[in-house]
C-alpha cells in the first residue's frame, strides 16, 4: 500500500541524511520532495499547501536546524502532521442494543462486499448481525449480498420482486426484530454518478428508517474523485464517517490524506483486498507509520487475535518450546498466517519488509508458499515428523505427488533444517529480540535462494553459481547461529 509515495517521501529524508551541513537551503530543498510526492499521490492542493505550510514552519525551525539528528526530526514532524491530517481517528461503530446503520455509495465502490465485511466483522465480535438487500436499481447486488450472506452466516432480508426501497427496509427492520437480530446493516442502491434521483431515495431512507449511523463507502482508487463524492454525499446526508475501498494496491494514497481535511468526516474503515476479512479499523497513527514505511505492527496483532485460532497457536509454541518443529509444524503455521491475508500484504506490514518486497519483484510468494504447502501434504506423517526418513525412492515419491522435481524436495528438506533450528532459538529470546529474529527469518526464507524462491513446482534446476551461493548463505547462518549459542551460553 503506497509504495510509491513511500518512495519519494524517503528519498527526501536521504537527500537529508547525505547532507554534510544542514541549511535552509537542502532543508527547502528536501521539503519540495515532499511536497511534490503528496502532489502526485493525488493529495488535494489546498490540502498539500496547508500541510506542508505546517511542516514548514517546524522543520525550519533553529531546533531542527542546528540539531545532531535532523532527518530524525524532520521524519518525526511530517509523521506528526500526517496524523493531525488524517485524524483523530474513531473504527467505533457506536453500537446501541439496537443499531441501524445505512451504507450509500456510488456503483462499483465496493459497497456490497463491504456491508458483508462489516456484517462478519460484528458477528465475530460476538453481535448479531442482519443485512437487508436494498438496492433494487441492481439485481445482482442482491444475489451477491445474499451469497455473501450464506458464506460469512449472517441472514439477508431480501425481496426481488419489491419496487420500493423504503417499504422493503421498513419491512426489514420488522423482521430484523422478530429474528433477534441486534445491528440492521442497510445495502442501499449506487449509481455510476452522483444525481437527484439517487439523492432523494437515499433521503427518503434516512428519514423514514432513522439509521443511527450512515457510512459512505468510496473507491479509493478514484483519488480527488473520492474526496468530491464524499462531500456530496456529507452535504446531502450528514455522513458519520467514511469507509475506503480497493486499497489493496499501490494506490496513490490522495483519498485517504485527503477525505478528512475536505470533509470534515473521519475514515472509519479501510477495504485492503477482495477477501472477506480485508477490512481493517482505521487508525490515523498506523496509517502514518505505513506511509512512511514503519510497518503496522499492530495491525498484525488484531488480525491474528481474529483470524488466527489462539488454541492451535498455543499447541504450536508449545511443541516449540519443547525443541519439536517439525515439517507439519511448519505446514499449519503456514496455514494460519494465510488467514490472516496475502504473504505480499503482511510483509508490507512489518516494519522494513517493505523494501524487501520491492527487492523481490514480480515474485509470487503466496504461491510459492502454496507450492510448499503441497510438498509437505505428500509426505506421510511419519516424513513431517521425522525428514531423515526421507531418501531417494521417498523423494521420488513426494515429487510425483506434488508434482515437482525429487531435488527440489530435497532442497525444501534442508532449507527447513536451518529455519526450524531458528524458529527453536527464538523461544529463549526477548519479545524485541524474538521481533528481529522473525524478521531477519522472513527475510531468509523470502530471499533469492530461500525457501519460499527455491521455484518450487517449475522443475527448473539451479545453477551452480545459485547453488554456490545458497551453500553460503547456510554457511553464514550456521555461523551467526553458533555464535548466538555460544553468546547465550
Amino acid at each position: 500500500m503506497f509504495e510509491a509515495l513511500q518512495d519519494k517521501l524517503n528519498k527526501a529524508f536521504r537527500t537529508l541524511a547525505g547532507t554534510a551541513r544542514l541549511t535552509e537551503s537542502n532543508m527547502r530543498e528536501a521539503l519540495a520532495i515532499v511536497e511534490q510526492a503528496l502532489l502526485e499521490a493525488d493529495v488535494g492542493y489546498k490540502v498539500v499547501k496547508d500541510f506542508m505550510a505546517s511542516v514548514s514552519a517546524k522543520a525550519l525551525g533553529e531546533e531542527v536546524l542546528k540539531s545532531l539528528r535532523p532527518q530524525e526530526q524532520v521524519f518525526a514532524i511530517v509523521y506528526r502532521e500526517l496524523v493531525a491530517l488524517m485524524g483523530p481517528g474513531d473504527p467505533s461503530l457506536h453500537l446501541r442494543d439496537f443499531t441501524k446503520i445505512m451504507l450509500c455509495g456510488l456503483q462499483g465502490s465496493g459497497k456490497t462486499t463491504t456491508c458483508a465485511k462489516l456484517a462478519r466483522m460484528l458477528a465475530k465480535s460476538g453481535r448479531r448481525p442482519m443485512m437487508i438487500a436494498a438496492d433494487l436499481q441492481r439485481p445482482a447486488a442482491i444475489e451477491q449480498l445474499i451469497v455473501l450472506g450464506q458464506q460469512i452466516e449472517v441472514p439477508v432480508f431480501a425481496d426481488t420482486a419489491a419496487k420500493d426501497p423504503v417499504e422493503l427496509c421498513q419491512r426489514g427492520m420488522q423482521h430484523a426484530g422478530l429474528a433477534g437480530a441486534d445491528v440492521v446493516l442497510i445495502d442501499t442502491a449506487g449509481r455510476l454518478h452522483i444525481d437527484d434521483e439517487l439523492m432523494t431515495q437515499l433521503r427518503r431512507i434516512d428519514e423514514k428508517i432513522e439509521p443511527h449511523q450512515c457510512y459512505l463507502v468510496v473507491d479509493g482508487m478514484t483519488g480527488q474523485d473520492a474526496v468530491n463524492s464524499a462531500k456530496a454525499f456529507n452535504e446531502a446526508l450528514e455522513l458519520d464517517g467514511v469507509i475506503l475501498t480497493k486499497l489493496d494496491g499501490d494506490q496513490q494514497g490522495g483519498a485517504v490524506l485527503s477525505v478528512r481535511a475536505v470533509t470534515g468526516v473521519p475514515v472509519k474503515f479501510l477495504g485492503t483486498g477482495e477477501h472477506i476479512q480485508d477490512l481493517e479499523p482505521f487508525n490515523a497513527e498506523q496509517m502514518a507509520g505505513r506511509i512512511l514505511g514503519q510497518g503496522d505492527i499492530a495491525e498484525i496483532a488484531r488480525r491474528a487475535m481474529t483470524e488466527i485460532d489462539q488454541d492451535e497457536m498455543r499447541r504450536q509454541q508449545e511443541d516449540i518450546a519443547a525443541g519439536q518443529f517439525t515439517l507439519e509444524n511448519f505446514r499449519d503455521l503456514l496455514r494460519q498466517t494465510k488467514r490472516l491475508g496475502s504473504m505480499s500484504k503482511i510483509m508490507s506490514l512489518i516494519p522494513g519488509m517493505g523494501a524487501l518486497k520491492g527487492m523481490m519483484g514480480d515474485a509470487d510468494v503466496d504461491q510459492d508458499f502454496g507450492r510448499l504447502t503441497g510438498v509437505i501434504d505428500s509426505m506421510t506423517p511419519q516424513e513431517r515428523r521425522d525428514p531423515d526418513l526421507i531418501d531417494q525412492s521417498r523423494r521420488r515419491r513426494i515429487a510425483a505427488g506434488a508434482g515437482v522435481e525429487p531435488h527440489e524436495v530435497n532442497d525444501l528438506v534442508k532449507q527447513f533444517d536451518m529455519i526450524g533450528s531458528r524458529m527453536k532459538q527464538m523461544m529463549g529470546l526477548g519479545m524485541r529480540d524474538r521481533m528481529r529474529a522473525v524478521q531477519d527469518l522472513q527475510k531468509q526464507m523470502t530471499s533469492p535462494g530461500g525457501l519460499a524462491r527455491q521455484k518450487v513446482g517449475t522443475g527448473k534446476r539451479l545453477t551452480s553459481a545459485e547453488k554456490a551461493r545458497i551453500k553460503k548463505d547456510k554457511e553464514r547462518e550456521m555461523r551467526r547461529m553458533r555464535r548466538k549459542e555460544r553468546e547465550g551460553s
